[in-house]
């Protein structure tokens, strides 16, 4: 018998994602309109269950998470070692270098990216551990204000999340060590959001800070001289000025980065950290027109406020697991735990494809 006459007698081929994902994550994750094109695609989502454990779960051909801890870790390796032909999105390894706001950028400074009449980077940054050398000035040689405080730590918590623009040295009494200082670049208050599932990548722009002159930056002073916020393109401030500024503002009239330039950079980051989803947020030096900032990379953002995301996401799942089931035979992908426990180590190791 044939290849495709054994294929026409197993009938279409069906996969099952299990998802595990916070209960907010998944509310806004997996609705309806994402699980039925799903299906309509040959592709069940499942939900796991978090009162068991995942080995003990499925068959699953693909598990999609985000959760953290090192009793999850732990299940994911006996899942894998179970399951070696199963996808996990994404490798825990990899995430988990996003979790620190200094080593998720470093690799941004090791892409070579075209075309050349554009460049990129990271603004300025250190990382300040103590109050005492908060008040240092002399650490502060390297930067300029106003500045970012970000904590350190970037899980995806609230607290993680807290950020303040610091227009001078009278700001930094509201801040709280660990944190990233990153010197504020004015962009013309428009930043431009990187969505990247798998090799499909698309940008969009949004509000974001407004530019901060010379002026303010010196004659702030007491309360005034931090401005806490949660998001660069979704600032809380009460102040009228700033109101006035987002009413006026048009982002119809703001020019997009170039396409090519953007894939190249979504490309390259996909390579170097061996993630599949993930956004990164670009603003453009309103200084110089050709030079651009990555000032955060963010695992599995809220896909939903992407345009058509049940579509990219389905299609994303239909091309990684078909990929997968012609490299692997996916009737015993999900087989005897037993027999797949005894493999070595580098089948482990490859079981994770990202």
């Amino acid at each position: 018998m044939t290849e495709p006459e054994r294929e026409r007698e197993r009938g279409p081929l069906r996969f099952t994602v299990g998802y595990a994902l916070a209960p907010k994550k998944q509310n806004s994750f997996i609705r309806d309109s994402l699980v039925n094109l799903a299906r309509s695609r040959g592709i069940d989502l499942v939900k796991i269950d978090p009162t068991r454990t995942l080995a003990d779960q499925g068959p699953f051909h693909c598990v999609l998470h985000k959760l953290y801890g090192p009793e999850w870790k732990e299940q994911l390796g006996e899942f894998r070692l179970r399951n070696p032909n199963a996808v996990i999105v994404d490798s825990p390894d990899a995430i988990e270098r996003l979790h620190n706001r200094i080593s998720m950028l470093q690799v941004v400074s090791e892409l070579k990216i075209e075309p050349r009449s554009l460049t990129f980077g990271i603004p300025k940054q250190i990382v300040i551990y103590d109050t005492e050398t908060l008040f240092d000035r002399q650490s502060w040689v390297a930067l300029k204000f106003p500045v970012i405080a970000k904590p350190l730590v970037a899980d995806g918590s609230a607290k993680s999340h807290k950020m303040a623009l610091v227009y001078n040295h009278d700001g930094l009494n509201k801040l709280k060590p660990p944190i990233v200082l990153q010197e504020f670049v004015n962009h013309g208050g428009v930043i431009f959001k990187v969505y990247v599932v798998g090799s499909y990548v698309k940008c969009v722009k949004r509000k974001s800070l407004p530019d901060v002159s010379a002026s303010s930056s010196t004659s702030t002073s007491g309360d005034a001289a931090v401005l806490p916020f949660s998001q660069v393109s979704n600032i809380a401030t009460d102040e009228k000025a700033e109101e006035k500024y987002y009413e006026m503002m048009d982002l119809d009239d703001t020019k997009m980065p170039p396409q090519e330039f953007i894939e190249g950079i979504a490309k390259g980051l996909r390579e170097a950290l061996k993630l599949n989803l993930f956004n990164f947020d670009v603003i453009r030096d309103a200084r110089f027109a050709d030079r651009y900032f990555i000032i955060d990379i963010n695992y599995f953002p809220g896909y939903a406020k992407m345009p058509c995301y049940e579509t990219v996401l389905t299609n994303f799942f239909w091309d990684l697991l078909n990929n997968c089931s012609k490299l692997n035979s996916f009737d015993t992908c999900c087989g005897d735990g037993d027999r797949e426990r005894k493999r070595d180590r580098e089948d482990k190791e490859n079981s994770i494809h990202v």
